[in-house]
């Protein structure tokens, strides 16, 4: 490794074989904690490039514990993290909505490491039980429509970078690995990034590894569309600036996404936006991003269209009715 922090500390760059090398040696746990927070430093210091990225997602995907679910069509919501907002759990809850809606959803998550509350934070503290046998969650998305896939059970090198990730408490290189190496391969995802530099990296990432995909980008700076500004939406297809008002009912202010102090807190408010118990600026936001995964996934041709279905999704209840079916499913 300290030929390789040398090398990086020179400014230049890994080739792909290079960051590939780097990514399997660090699952072998070929490195101490001090030498990855360090090599981790380097690429907060300067971004990743294309090929930096896909080394190290290859090498993670040639480790990983791939499922098959068995389903042609599968959607995931994912934000990158890191945007510092300390927003509720807006990707997953619009998960749950989609798949209200008819969506099938394989959700890859993990555990927050900049944030207070991840992915797999509330969904454990919900009682749902991680897993990586395929059976059961194949009948999970058959039976719920959605199935989740705490990220370090089915790659090794994450759960091994993991300590030093928490320690850090900042935003590194993993945030932007972890929604290209879902083990079940989504066919369609809406992803969210916290800055228009990670909207390209990614644009050209997912051209190559799926067909269907939305990236989204808060201008004032979140990591998913916050109705608090403009949303850049890049797509397969081409890009545009959407209006708050063109994708919600109303302009949200920033403090209403607030995740709380705790992962606590940040589990009660996901149970009471699901129970119908949320603030129209929560319930607002979660349609908006549900909405716009639901188009992606090719269920709805428009917008408005999809808006509508995830608005009764989560007002019927059929988005808490599928979180309460996925939890007896173990």
């Amino acid at each position: 490794m300290q030929k390789i922090l040398k090398y990086l500390f020179e400014h230049r760059t890994l080739d792909q074989e290079q960051a590939r090398s780097v990514m399997l040696q660090m699952s072998q746990g070929a490195y101490n904690e001090h030498e990855l927070s360090a090599f981790m430093t380097v690429y907060l210091m300067r971004s990743i490039t294309i090929d930096e990225l896909m080394g190290f997602r290859s090498a993670l995907i040639e480790l990983a514990l791939n499922v098959n679910l068995e389903q042609e069509q599968l959607l995931d919501i994912v934000g990158t993290g890191g945007d510092g907002k300390n927003t509720f759990n807006i990707s997953t809850l619009s998960c749950f909505v989609a798949a209200g809606a008819g969506a099938r959803i394989a959700k890859h998550g993990n555990y927050g490491a900049s944030a207070i509350s991840g992915a797999s934070n509330v969904m454990e503290k919900l009682g749902y039980r991680f897993t990586n046998d395929s059976d059961l969650l194949k009948r999970q998305i058959d039976e719920a429509g959605i199935c989740f896939m705490h990220a370090p059970l089915f790659h090794p090198a994450l759960k091994t970078v993991a300590p030093i990730r928490k320690n850090l408490a900042i935003r590194t290189f993993f945030n932007m690995l972890g929604p290209t190496v879902n083990p079940a391969a989504p066919s369609a995802q809406l992803l969210g990034v916290y800055n228009l530099e990670m909207a390209r990296i990614y644009t050209y990432l997912l051209q190559q590894i799926t067909t269907r995909f939305t990236i989204i980008h808060g201008m004032d700076g979140y990591d998913e569309i916050s109705l608090t500004a403009d949303t850049k939406v890049i797509t397969q297809n081409g890009e545009s600036v959407k209006s708050p008002l063109s994708l919600g009912k109303k302009v949200i202010q920033p403090e209403e996404l607030y995740a709380g102090n705790s992962i606590d807190e940040a589990a009660n408010i996901f149970i009471s936006i699901l129970e119908g118990n949320g603030t129209a600026s929560q319930e607002e936001v979660v349609i908006a991003n549900a909405a716009m995964g639901l188009q992606c996934a090719g269920l709805y041709d428009h917008y408005d269209d999809a808006r509508l279905a995830a608005e009764e999704s989560l007002k019927s209840k059929k988005a808490w009715q599928t979180l309460q079916k996925l939890l007896t499913i173990n």
